[in-house]
């Protein structure tokens, strides 16, 4: 039972453990999956809303049109918000994002807090070369300029910072390390104690996964909630899509460690279970 309780608890850190840390590496870390990851959001609704939002808001800044202006600011908002539909504007997120990656680098590898944002600057850009050429009034006086969207607060980023240090030292070795773990125990009680063993700890193995799987979900949310505390109210839905659309890679992690486990667990005590009744009826 000792034995049992301990391998519980190695996998229900080992579990998220190796996760997270291969996440890192794999995926965060990487330029183009962190692009391939954020840039389906072109089309998320919230994330249209806080571009049209914050370039109609940049723009009217430049303009007055007195007792025009609220008429012109709908009608921009309208015209940036179809914009946001077109090929061109899933172009200029995608090098607003490949740039951002550079900011989220610099953030978890900095000294002091930075806030991790994604610029912009290059959907403006483009939203405002189309509109000039389709001959929108006063398109050519939007200011082409630094304007964020706050994904990680400096805040946050100082507390994660630490943590992603040691994820990305670990890199994929958690991971081999379970795996090399998971076939020495169920090898040697195999190979040691009998069949019986070897199923009784391929059913601990599995309930260790099904644990290790919660425990990953819960830090999955609590890191979430944690991100999103420092973000604008303004800028929350956004930065919410882009949280969720970078974590998308865990939560399915989650669902495939937790199957996994439930089917070693279950089909370990089965096995268990007829092998004995095997043996009591030859008896």
């Amino acid at each position: 039972m000792a034995f049992s309780a301990v391998l519980l608890v190695l996998l229900a850190v080992l579990v998220p453990l190796s996760a997270l840390s291969a996440w890192v590496d794999l995926e965060i870390d990487d330029t183009d999956r962190y692009v391939a990851a954020v840039s389906p959001l072109s089309s998320d609704p919230a994330v249209q809303a806080t571009v049209a939002d914050l370039v109609t808001e940049e723009a009217m800044r430049q303009i007055d049109l007195g007792p025009l202006q609220d008429t012109v600011r709908e009608f921009l908002h309208e015209t940036v918000r179809s914009f946001t539909t077109t090929e061109a504007f899933r172009n200029a997120w995608d090098t607003a994002n490949r740039a951002a990656h550079q900011a989220v680098t610099a953030a978890l590898d900095g000294d002091s807090g930075q806030a991790v944002t994604i610029d912009l600057a290059p959907v403006i850009e483009q939203v405002k070369q189309d509109l000039v050429r389709d001959g929108v009034p006063f398109a050519d006086q939007i200011p082409v300029e630094r304007t964020e969207i706050t994904v990680l607060g400096p805040g946050q980023a100082d507390e994660l910072r630490s943590s992603f240090h040691w994820l990305r030292y670990c890199s994929i070795w958690p991971a081999v390390a379970t795996l090399v773990l998971l076939v020495l125990v169920v090898g040697i009680a195999t190979v040691r104690r009998g069949l019986r063993a070897g199923l009784w700890a391929t059913a601990i193995v599995g309930a260790g996964f099904v644990l290790g799987a919660i425990v990953l979900r819960v830090l999955v949310a609590a890191g979430r909630s944690r991100v999103l505390d420092e973000v604008p109210g303004n800028d929350r839905d956004a930065a919410s899509a882009v949280v969720d659309a970078l974590t998308a890679s865990l939560r399915t992690t989650v669902w495939v460690v937790l199957v996994v486990g439930a089917v070693l667990l279950v089909g370990a005590v089965m096995a268990r279970v007829l092998l004995g009744r095997r043996k009591a009826g030859r008896g």
